[in-house]
């Protein structure tokens, strides 16, 4: 059994859709076990392909991706921006990627108030389409927000949203004993929970 078809069992096992949802969305999760091993260009413009047909506000797409490739002279530099507990697994990455969205409208400067919002559903397409790719791609707040905007050179007119570490699935077996214990998809609260008609 493969990586991949291993991952689809464990989802299977513990995410049960209430209303039958797309299969799709159910089997994204966000495992941390990568094997270390390069994507294609044509996979990783393919994730972006599906960033980009993302919905936002007045089409206005704030959305924007900076990376770096595990074999590119950047990489070292974003592995550097990462926290300490992501450096024990996300450095076994091909890509890491760190969106950023813009504040403003481009074409008349006001206010772009669902941004963050908008580059969000960029960012779950990308993590739907990866998915659907068999890649393992997993966002996270577990870095330096200011050293990456210094060193990625992010205009001020930008927010530094999240990283995300894109790569081909590898086995939990050669993490560390936490991180191994960490490596199963979660489950969700209740529609009842989250969904509250007429207000809180």
């Amino acid at each position: 059994m493969t990586a991949t078809s291993d991952l689809k069992s464990s989802v299977a096992d513990i995410r049960k859709s209430q209303y039958g949802v797309e299969p799709i969305i159910i089997n994204r999760w966000s495992p941390r076990a990568m094997s270390g091993e390069a994507i294609t260009d044509r996979e990783l413009m393919t994730l972006f392909e599906a960033a980009r047909w993302a919905p936002s506000s007045y089409n206005g797409q704030p959305w924007r991706f900076v990376y770096a490739r595990r074999d590119s002279k950047a990489w070292a530099g974003f592995c550097g921006l990462l926290d300490d507990f992501n450096k024990g697994w996300a450095t076994k990455a091909a890509v890491l990627i760190v969106a950023v969205s813009r504040k403003s409208f481009e074409w008349d400067g006001n206010p772009a108030r669902t941004h963050s919002f908008d580059t969000g559903a960029a960012w779950q397409n990308l993590a739907l389409q990866g998915s659907k790719m068999g890649l393992v791609v997993h966002g996270m707040e577990g870095f330096d927000y200011d050293g990456a905007r210094a060193a990625l050179r992010v205009p001020e007119e930008f927010v530094v949203e999240a990283m995300i570490a894109v790569g081909r699935p590898g086995s939990a077996a050669a993490m560390d004993e936490e991180l191994q214990k960490m490596e199963t998809p979660s489950d969700r609260r209740p529609i009842t929970e989250i969904a509250l008609e007429g207000g809180f």
